[in-house]
């Protein structure tokens, strides 16, 4: 069942009302502190996720906390949600929605829970940090897969997730005034059965989609989680996976080791709407994301002709 995105004459694609330029955004995790939005969408990016962003700012974990593991085409992190805080973010992209340009530019948010916030407290950290930035948000994504803030991926039980998703979408809707897209950010380690937990609270909260996958820990390069090349077998699987649990109306917005067109087009196979990338652009340059957004809008390419159900 091929469930990619099907462009329309000028090579958008619709996703919630929004007219996506091509399918391949930027992930969250380079721009922490909304500074280069403009930037990153010159460079070919349809959309930007910024963040990860917490409620209070935190500095992360002790440096050195990134390396490029060349050999795989990968890199590791173990950043830690490094970042100057929600109030910080929100200021920075009101700026940017004060201009015209700036409101047609599609920003996701990525937001996760301070490292010192217990779990007891964690959907309150989620939901504040919603109230403060759903207002400037296209979609609002809640990371609970980060493998570098310890404790954070045992939210991601159906248990724990519950009451997160449930507050950030109730704080989300009562700070912006509007339904706001909310997406929940998954590991690539969790077992099938636990995704499938996952797409079974997606349907039964009505959220808007899932995003598959963050980074791995099931490496043997040292601490961190992995993303690039070695993510994406799994990474495919995984979309695949929740294609078939979710059915077609949710949103999978699918990542993980995309480099070239082929990996994108087998991962829009897969069940993705839309995609992201970080990692390749580290290794292909600048032009990376123009270059593959232009071939998977390309009228002659090979896709999908599945229509987008209404929203």
């Amino acid at each position: 069942m091929r469930l990619a995105p099907s462009p329309d004459p000028l090579g958008g694609i619709d996703v919630w009302g929004l007219k996506f330029a091509g399918p391949l955004g930027l992930a969250a995790g380079l721009d922490k502190n909304v500074t280069a939005v403009r930037g990153h969408v010159r460079m070919g990016f349809s959309h930007v996720e910024v963040g990860t962003i917490t409620l209070k700012a935190q500095p992360g974990n002790e440096k050195p906390r990134a390396w490029r593991e060349v050999k795989l085409k990968a890199v590791r992190n173990r950043m830690g949600f490094n970042n100057k805080g929600a109030e910080a973010a929100a200021r920075h992209l009101s700026r940017l929605r004060k201009s015209r340009s700036g409101r047609r530019l599609i920003i996701g948010v990525n937001i996760g829970k301070n490292r010192m916030t217990s779990p007891e407290a964690a959907a309150d950290d989620y939901a504040t940090c919603a109230t403060v930035l759903a207002p400037y948000a296209d979609f609002l994504v809640v990371n609970v897969s980060s493998p570098n803030t310890p404790g954070l991926r045992d939210l991601q039980s159906t248990e724990a997730l519950r009451p997160i998703l449930i507050a950030t979408r109730e704080a989300a809707d009562a700070a912006a005034g509007r339904r706001v897209p909310v997406l929940v950010k998954i590991a690539p380690d969790l077992a099938d059965e636990d995704i499938d937990a996952v797409a079974r609270l997606v349907i039964e909260l009505g959220l808007e989609g899932v995003e598959a996958t963050n980074t791995t820990i099931r490496h043997e390069c040292g601490p961190g989680g992995l993303s690039g090349q070695p993510l994406f077998p799994r990474a495919l699987e995984v979309v695949a996976r929740l294609r078939g649990d979710l059915g077609p109306d949710p949103i999978i917005i699918g990542m993980g080791g995309i480099t070239t067109v082929e990996d994108a087009r087998a991962m829009l196979d897969a069940g993705a709407n839309l995609l992201q990338g970080y990692t390749a652009l580290i290794y292909e340059g600048p032009a990376w994301p123009g270059r593959l957004n232009a071939a998977l809008t390309r009228p002659s390419n090979e896709v999908s002709t599945r229509t987008r159900p209404a929203r």
